[in-house]
């Protein structure tokens, strides 16, 4: 199965699998969204069945709550779990600070709400995402749907005014209709090329009336698992300021990944 992977979903895989290595028996966690989270969950749930765990999981969105239902992990509602041990979760972009912007998924508020719940936040990902400014992938924010096109027009006045290279704000579609969020809100995609100053932008955009939250994640993430198409993986841990180097072997994928 291994070999009829892609080179990116080889990497998503090798740093799911890693990233999973520090879930322990007990644990609550949080599941995050989007195609990288979903190699984790299939992963997860392998070693659950191998090692007997008992765990706790929060979803951040509809989707993954039902792939990890299907396989067979104890899903909660967020409210019913309290404090979370740890949140894995993919990235749409990273920087050298572990900044992200996230979103691409649209359960960017849900996903942030579920990382500051959590003594840990791992994030896994592949070496593309990382970048030395934020900003060339477009910053999701979700706004409401009553008055969306009065905070778009405030939104593109702020960041006239704001360290960055594009203005642009554009509503997400799906189809010929609006995206429409888990939590029944808009979003927002900004072309910016590059954000100056995430920290400064992040906190400005959220005082914009009708905005729910954005996609910077700052100050949030703890360590990031990079994955690689040959099974390396690199662990960074920023709050311990390690660099730890792993092989991950691809000889059980057939089992995990049979519905790929």
């Amino acid at each position: 199965m291994a070999i009829n992977l892609t080179p990116v979903d080889r990497a998503k895989y090798a740093a799911a699998r890693r990233a999973v290595d520090l879930v322990e028996d007990g644990m609550k966690l949080g599941l995050g969204t989007g195609s990288t989270a979903a190699w984790m969950v299939r992963a997860l749930a392998q070693k659950v069945r191998d090692e007997g765990l008992r765990l706790t999981c929060v979803p951040t969105s509809a989707r993954t709550a039902d792939l990890a239902r299907e396989l067979g992990l104890r899903v909660v509602p967020f409210e019913d779990a309290g404090w979370l041990d740890m949140t894995i979760d993919g990235t749409d972009e990273f920087d050298g600070n572990l900044a992200l912007i996230k979103g691409g998924g649209g359960a960017h508020l849900m996903e942030k709400i579920v990382a500051t719940a959590s003594d840990r936040m791992v994030v896994i990902t592949d070496a593309s995402k990382e970048v030395k400014a934020l900003g060339a992938f477009p910053l999701p924010v979700e706004v409401v749907p009553f008055g969306w096109q009065a905070s778009r027009m405030l939104i593109e006045e702020l960041l006239a005014a704001m360290d960055v290279m594009g203005t642009q704000a554009s509503l997400r579609m799906n189809g010929s209709r609006p995206y429409i969020t888990d939590e029944g809100n808009h979003i927002l995609d900004l072309s910016l090329g590059r954000i100056g100053n995430p920290r400064q932008l992040s906190l400005a955009l959220n005082q914009v009336p009708g905005v729910v939250e954005n996609g910077l994640f700052i100050d949030i993430c703890d360590a990031v698992v990079i994955g690689f198409p040959d099974g390396m993986v690199e662990l960074r841990d920023i709050t311990s300021g390690t660099v730890e180097h792993e092989r991950i072997l691809f000889e059980d994928t057939e089992n995990i990944f049979s519905d790929v």
